[in-house]
């Protein structure tokens, strides 16, 4: 529509709307530090399993010994970023397009490989008790509601619309970025529809690989949410599996790193475009700004587990450091502000008009344009206000 990025789309579209532009530009800067040093982690264990050294990282403070020490974090988080910036400086075509028809399908094949392999487990731990991966499949699929509260039901809800955010690359200028590439002749209803089907699918195999794997090995307990999972009770599943477990750590590892990898290169592809649009310079310019930007912000969140080490506590109640703090400002606080800003700029300002009429402007159909228009207007920004509310510390269950 704008054919802008994010930081200019908005005050294209309507003037004075350009602030919203603003924070949504501001999202992706402040994610991409930390999501770099996230993806060092993920590349360290990838190197650990590789090399055969998969049961060293199942062993007590591995993690926490880590990513609390003073270079190897930074090292690994400077061959994360410099890896997403190579492709982001290859451009749209030979850089992101190429990469992602590569990445995207072994990244497939491994999530529905190692989940089907998670389904033909059996473990018979210290205590006598046998566990199977179909048992875990049960876990995970079948709701439990036993001692559910209304509290409780509000923050799984909660936690589903957070996740959702960072699926669809909803609120963080992505989807605007990428949105200003497309051509006008693009079916816009059969990508969503794409978007959709492709994003579940891989989200309930995700789950299928990890949660019947974690409940055969460790049962319930071990099934923490964050880093927890990933780095410390998955590598203690995989040291448990045998001979087996190194390689199927390995390749989960390398999984997780090309889904790393893409989702981070779309976080640094919004900047980018951002500041092309804004400042007119070229693409090598503001990737080179951007990439100087996350490499110290990282280098930041790196420190703030050791010589920076500090303690803030959020409206959620946590004690946090650094990292979350700022995961805490750009998932909790401002994609919110840029949900709800979108939905009252299409929803009552320019009236969602402005897209319906863009998505069959090659003649293309909109099944689901009433229904849009109402969760656009009415139940998209009424629950985006009741989240920001809960995630600033003001509205409590």
């Amino acid at each position: 529509m704008t054919k802008q990025g994010p930081l200019t789309a908005y005050g294209k579209l309507k003037k004075g709307w350009g602030w919203l532009g603003v924070i949504a530009c501001l999202v992706p800067i402040i994610i991409m530090p930390y999501y770099s040093v996230i993806g060092g982690w993920v590349v360290k264990y990838f190197v650990t399993f590789l090399t055969g050294d998969g049961v060293a990282a199942a062993e007590d403070g591995y993690f926490g010994g880590f990513i609390t020490a003073d270079s190897e974090p930074i090292i690994y988080m400077l061959i994360f970023l410099f890896a997403v910036a190579l492709i982001i400086f290859l451009g749209v075509n030979k850089g992101i397009e190429n990469s992602s028809k590569i990445i995207m399908p072994i990244l497939i094949l491994l999530v529905v490989g190692i989940a089907v392999f998670s389904l033909t487990i059996k473990h018979t731990d210290d205590a006598g008790v046998t566990r199977t991966g179909m048992e875990g499949l049960k876990v995970y699929l079948v709701p439990d509601f036993d001692g559910l509260t209304i509290k409780g039901f509000f923050r799984v809800v909660l936690d589903a619309m957070g996740q959702l955010f960072f699926s669809l690359s909803v609120a963080m200028g992505i989807m605007v970025a990428y949105g200003s590439y497309v051509k006008d002749e693009t079916n816009l209803g059969k990508s969503i529809n794409q978007i959709e089907i492709f994003d579940t699918l891989v989200a309930v195999f995700a789950g299928a690989m990890i949660i019947p794997a974690v409940f055969t090995f460790m049962g319930t307990d071990g099934m923490d949410k964050g880093p927890s999972l990933m780095f410390v009770s998955l590598p203690k599943v995989f040291a448990a599996m045998g001979r087996v477990g190194n390689l199927i750590g390995c390749l989960f590892f390398a999984m997780v790193l090309f889904a790393a990898l893409t989702s981070a290169v779309s976080v640094m592809e919004a900047v980018v475009a951002s500041f092309m649009d804004k400042f007119h310079i070229s693409r090598v310019k503001a990737g080179i700004i951007e990439t100087a930007i996350a490499l110290f912000g990282g280098i930041a969140v790196c420190l703030g587990y050791n010589k920076w080490y500090f303690e803030a506590k959020l409206p959620t109640g946590n004690n946090n450091q650094l990292l979350d703090i700022m995961d805490y400002i750009s998932n909790n606080i401002l994609m919110p502000v840029v949900a709800i800003g979108t939905c009252i700029l299409i929803g009552w300002i320019l009236k969602p008009k402005v897209i319906t009429d863009e998505v069959v402007k090659g003649g293309y159909k909109f099944g689901r344009k009433g229904l849009y228009e109402i969760m656009i207007k009415f139940i998209a920004p009424l629950l985006l206000v009741i989240l920001l509310l809960i995630s600033a510390g003001v509205l409590k269950f």
